[in-house]
């Protein structure tokens, strides 16, 4: 782990000192950038939260992608196409919490209102951007989930029937890892949409435009895909309880830009 680290941080540097994106086409990693394990810490992390030791099996061709296809879905928006953003594929530059389920939904419009734009509509647009491209990651990764765990559904069967030397440990720690993704990834969205909901509200009352009723129309569709592609995970690795501290709902004012 410790080379991993140091190769990575090479390689960001590199790109720093080269005043150049890590990013090719649609905001992915460049190719000689990319490993085929390099999200495979997603699922490790994911089991860390909630203390189950990893497992050591190797990743199948779905399980690869579905680790591949959370990380846009967890990763900050705002963290895109920035220099150290290669850090991020790698888990390494801490701006992804192992304590995935709590989370400042306030940090977006922050991070928002504290960068320069040049114009209020930029803002507008910014959110929309974001917005945008969650709602197309949505179905992807639902897609391969479900292939995931109707695969571990059969691996949990053949357990019953198949006696391994060294138990079942790695069998059921790999399918806990493939279900917390899951719950990480439907936290996460849910976690956006709020934070997205907030930063609306705070441009509405600092810059007011008729583009706020785009935004929410936004937020409604991403609260659409969400709730139609929705996986339910079971108690012990459903999302857990925190309070958000955030403003009113700010449907009614925006409607009145309209």
């Amino acid at each position: 782990m410790k080379v991993l680290r140091a190769i990575v941080g090479v390689v960001a540097l590199h790109i720093a000192a080269a005043a150049c994106t890590p990013n090719g086409d649609f905001g992915r990693l460049r190719p000689s950038l990319v490993s085929d394990d390099m999200h495979a810490w997603v699922g490790k992390d994911a089991a860390a939260s909630r203390g189950i030791q990893p497992s050591t099996y190797p990743l199948t061709d779905d399980e690869r992608e579905l680790r591949d296809l959370a990380f846009p879905l967890i990763e900050p928006p705002f963290d895109r196409n920035r220099w150290f953003s290669v850090l991020g594929e790698y888990g390494l530059n801490g701006n992804i919490r192992p304590d995935w389920y709590t989370y400042d939904v306030h940090s977006y419009s922050r991070e928002l209102m504290a960068r320069p734009f040049r114009s209020a509509t930029a803002r507008y647009a910014k959110i929309n951007d974001d917005i945008r491209d969650d709602v197309l990651r949505i179905g992807p990764f639902f897609m391969v989930a479900h292939r995931v765990l109707d695969i571990d559904t059969k691996r949990e069967r053949s357990l019953a029937f198949v006696r391994l030397p060294e138990g079942d440990g790695n069998a059921k720690a790999r399918m806990a890892e493939n279900v917390l993704i899951v719950a990480w990834v439907q936290q996460s969205l849910a976690d956006r949409a709020e934070a997205y909901r907030i930063a609306l509200g705070r441009l509405v009352v600092e810059t007011p435009t008729p583009m706020a009723v785009e935004v929410e129309r936004a937020i409604a569709l991403l609260r659409q895909q969400m709730a139609q592609n929705h996986i339910e995970v079971g108690p012990h690795f459903a999302r857990r309880p925190r309070q958000v501290v955030s403003e009113a709902p700010a449907g009614s004012r925006h409607a009145a830009l309209n």
